[in-house]
């Protein structure tokens, strides 16, 4: 009798094991689908809210915005109209426009952005790229615009820029030692392009020296002199050209240059 119940006891053991092994995780999981479907669920993540965003180098994006200005006759200066070359086989892969939106939550706005450029004014005077008579801006002189530089091709690499120049309704006031106009990284306030009034005659002005500490304030590293036996690169004969790595085997020709008869001092990307 006791062997009788031993044997029962294994028998109903191991049908309780098979019968558990067969529908044990088929209940189970319908015991979790019931408290899933049907019901919203909110998960926390280490990401959350963090789009991806892709960032270019300094000279990426000094590349960018030199291709875009090439696009388009867009004159930085009374002396400069003719200046860009149209004739780049890249010109049609980008393009420069005027920015209708508002500045993003990272970008400069239209009210910090003559403060921010009398700062980097400042930066440029201690590197002696600018003589310190250079006067200040304001909003009452000046127009800001921002435009961004775009790869037609590749819309992800783009620059946002503020252009800021002398108003149009400052033709008749006084320019002596005054910015003319200038383009303002939106990110970061640094100072790509600029033509500015001054005392300063071409002998005294060093554009090795205003190009070296240029592409350090802009984080470029080193250039190269730019060979070209052509005189007619400009429409003054006071310039020298320099050259900065671009994008993939693309290059950035930067020019410090100067009009004698007005004596404006220029550095343009092109």
């Amino acid at each position: 009798m006791k062997n009788t119940m031993r044997y029962l006891a294994v028998f109903l053991t191991v049908a309780i094991v098979i019968a558990v092994s067969i529908w044990g995780p088929e209940a189970m999981a319908r015991y979790k689908d019931k408290g899933i479907l049907d019901r919203p669920h909110v998960e926390q993540t280490g990401e959350a809210g963090e789009g991806y965003r892709y960032r270019m180098n300094a000279n990426e994006k000094l590349y960018i915005l030199s291709q875009s200005l090439g696009s388009q006759v867009l004159p930085g200066s009374e002396q400069n109209a003719l200046t860009y070359d149209s004739g780049s086989p890249e010109i049609g892969s980008y393009a420069f426009v005027q920015n209708y939106k508002e500045p993003s939550g990272d970008e400069i706005t239209d009210e910090q952005i003559y403060a921010t450029c009398n700062d980097e004014l400042a930066v440029l005077k201690q590197l002696n790229i600018l003589p310190e008579e250079v006067r200040e801006v304001n909003a009452a002189s000046y127009d800001a615009t921002l435009c961004s530089a775009i790869d037609v091709l590749e819309p992800r690499n783009n620059v946002a820029v503020w252009k800021l120049e002398l108003s149009n309704s400052q033709k008749n006031a006084d320019k002596e030692n005054r910015l003319i106009d200038a383009y303002i990284d939106a990110d970061d306030g640094r100072i790509y392009e600029f033509y500015v009034r001054t005392s300063l005659l071409w002998e005294e002005i060093d554009t090795d020296i205003i190009i070296k500490e240029w592409g350090n304030y802009m984080g470029l590293g080193a250039p190269a002199i730019y060979e070209s036996d052509n005189p007619l690169l400009e429409t003054t004969p006071y310039f020298k050209k320099y050259v900065f790595s671009g994008m993939g085997d693309g290059k950035t020709v930067v020019t410090v240059g100067y009009y004698e008869g007005i004596q404006e001092l220029f550095l343009k990307i092109s």
